[in-house]
């Protein structure tokens, strides 16, 4: 009986290293690099000169290096971007080789013995054999695999990642397609309730605009997660919005999947931030598909 089910994911590694990593990597991104340990991740953006987002990322350390974990788009984008300053630095940045798994578990005691390390109550990270071993939740983990490294024997290795994508959409976590890369500001995809965002650190690109955001309450967007049922697979980019008679935009999908096994659609969508909880939402283009709004498991409100 496998103690866990694992999911490759579509997701790429940047590595930083050098001798200005800290430095260099604390004035591109909206999180603290000093808070980022061997033994935890923690969230954070990577925006453009005018507080776009390029990534969503979650942030750790392994083998002294910096690592930035975030979808196939947001990594390219982010890498390009980081590279293009970087020569005024001594650091070294650029993808790993690695391979990023998702990982299901019923008992993550278990898995953490499977990989031979103990995961403390605190730690949301830990150095594994060739690897690094993320903790998102009780049952969700990430698995970042570099050279040499496998997953355990009693880990069962999935085809579809569409169960584990559907999991992350579920807990709030934000992945921009290729299509909203440099589109939104951190908290029109709720990086500020991740605790993604650093309003204590010194400066950093694009700052201005996401202080400009929480001081002057010029944000009037959210991420919110809507599902629905489908016959079949479907792909949108806009969710519509029913006012009285008439179907109106509603929002963008940032995020989306499909499970067969239950005919379940999962989306992240970027929404004006009062569109009530009970709306009657509907895919564009596939108009008999009927969405619902499901509650955020963390609060927008500030801190």
């Amino acid at each position: 009986m496998s103690i866990a089910r694992a999911y490759a994911l579509p997701f790429k590694v940047i590595r930083i290293s050098g001798q200005d990593k800290l430095s260099y990597l604390h004035g591109q991104v909206t999180q603290d690099i000093n808070l980022i340990k061997e033994d935890n991740f923690m969230w954070s953006g990577h925006c453009s000169p005018k507080g776009k987002l390029w990534s969503v990322s979650r942030l750790t350390r392994y083998q002294d290096d910096y690592l930035m974990l975030a979808g196939v788009a947001e990594a390219e984008a982010s890498l390009r971007e980081l590279k293009k300053y970087g020569v005024f630095a001594k650091v070294d940045i650029d993808f790993a080789d690695c391979e990023v798994f998702g990982l299901m578990t019923q008992d993550s005691k278990a898995l953490a013995t499977a990989f031979g390390v103990e995961l403390s109550s605190d730690a949301s990270a830990v150095d594994v054999a060739n690897g690094k071993l993320l903790k998102l939740a009780d049952e969700r983990f990430v698995f970042i695999a570099f050279e040499g490294a496998s997953l355990p024997a009693d880990v069962e290795q999935q085809s579809n990642p569409a169960p584990f994508i559907a999991a992350s959409i579920l807990a709030g976590e934000p992945s921009l397609d290729a299509d909203h890369v440099d589109e939104f500001v951190p908290q029109m995809v709720n990086l500020q309730a991740l605790n993604g965002i650093s309003f204590k650190k010194g400066c950093y690109t694009g700052q201005e605009t996401v202080a400009r955001m929480r001081y002057l309450g010029k944000n009037k967007r959210a991420m919110y997660i809507v599902t629905g049922n489908a016959a079949e697979r479907i792909e949108e980019a806009d969710i519509e919005l029913q006012i009285e008679d008439n179907w109106r935009r509603g929002g963008k999908v940032i995020q989306q999947t499909f499970d067969a096994h239950s005919g379940r659609y999962y989306a992240l969508a970027v929404m004006p931030n009062d569109t009530p909880q009970d709306a009657v939402l509907r895919a564009k283009n596939s108009p008999e598909v009927s969405l619902t709004i499901q509650p955020l498991p963390y609060s927008l409100e500030d801190n």
